[in-house]
């Protein structure tokens, strides 16, 4: 007769799911997005998007392979690293912008922090960051062949009144990935759809902004001025596929909510009070910095504990 009472360490819990498939999703959902993003400013955007993607690739190989470790790019985490990076980069960019972002991004903020599920902030926008910070003049050239002027973003902070249904369309200089809000929802819409995302944190993010801005923004609750800073720049990308990173987003249900939150807030003080047009990338990155701390006092009590057991326990 066969032992039945087997016991085996948690968790119990069995699924299909596994690391390669959501990130597979993600580059999926990232389709849309990118194809615009190639229609709108050409074959430079390509070559942007497979660079930062080799990047990102080649240096997570090289560093594992270097220090011995489990060779990790069959996960393709690297993949949607260098994807995003480059979704956040200027078509005008020279071509070694992307290969410097992608070492970056994945050897200084993935890597040295142990890889994935340890790293304190978005790859992507850790590299984007770090590349804002280290050549400002070319990261803010949004100069090309098909478009000539400013950001709408930048010419909305600047008292111009823009063509709100240009911006969801995506038919305006920007970022090879954030032009098109119609092409980031319908990705979005996918990761609903496979349950890979949930609202919380997007719709929370989305939201206090929208109200923010109607309040601070200097045009009262104005739908096409709320509308344009909706449409505009990196806000609905970074809302639904950099904000919603399992590894630098709460798991707490009340942290979500708190976390959409802050979002919010910091985008609108950047937008609205800062000295530059846009402030999803750095909101994101002090959003995951506080991640830590959010999830310390949002932490679901331990049922039956009660509140004069820490009391007892050093009297013990």
């Amino acid at each position: 007769m066969s032992d039945m009472r087997k016991v085996s360490s948690n968790p119990h819990v069995r699924s299909r799911t596994t690391t390669s498939n959501i990130m597979m999703w993600v580059v999926i959902a990232l389709l849309p997005a990118t194809g615009f993003g190639i229609y709108n400013f050409g074959l430079d955007a390509l070559i942007i998007i497979l660079l930062s993607v080799a990047s990102c690739v080649a240096s997570e190989f090289v560093y594992e392979k270097a220090l011995g470790k489990p060779v990790t790019i069959g996960d393709y985490s690297a993949v949607v690293t260098g994807l995003l990076l480059a979704l956040n980069l200027p078509a005008s960019v020279p071509f070694w912008i992307p290969i410097i972002g992608g070492i970056f991004a994945i050897i200084m903020v993935k890597q040295i922090f142990g890889g994935l599920g340890q790293n304190f902030m978005n790859p992507a926008l850790g590299g984007r960051c770090f590349l804002m910070i280290s050549f400002p003049a070319i990261m803010t050239n949004f100069v090309t062949d098909t478009f000539t002027g400013a950001t709408p973003l930048a010419e909305l902070k600047n008292g111009v009144e823009v063509n709100v249904m240009e911006m969801i369309i995506g038919r305006e200089a920007g970022t090879i990935g954030e032009t098109s809000m119609i092409a980031v929802v319908i990705g979005a819409m996918i990761l609903f759809a496979v349950g890979v995302i949930d609202y919380v944190i997007p719709f929370t993010y989305i939201l206090t902004f929208a109200i923010f801005v109607g309040l601070f923004g200097g045009y009262g609750f104005n739908m096409s001025f709320i509308s344009a800073h909706l449409a505009g720049g990196g806000l609905m990308l970074g809302a639904f596929f950099m904000a919603t990173d399992y590894v630098t987003c709460p798991i707490t249900p009340k942290g979500r909510v708190i976390y959409g939150f802050i979002l919010g807030l910091l985008t609108g003080i950047f937008r609205i009070f800062g000295a530059n047009a846009e402030g999803v990338s750095y909101a994101i990155i002090i959003s995951n910095l506080l991640v830590p701390l959010i999830e310390k006092y949002t932490i679901p009590r331990a049922f039956g504990i009660r509140k004069t057991a820490k009391k007892e326990a050093k009297k013990a």
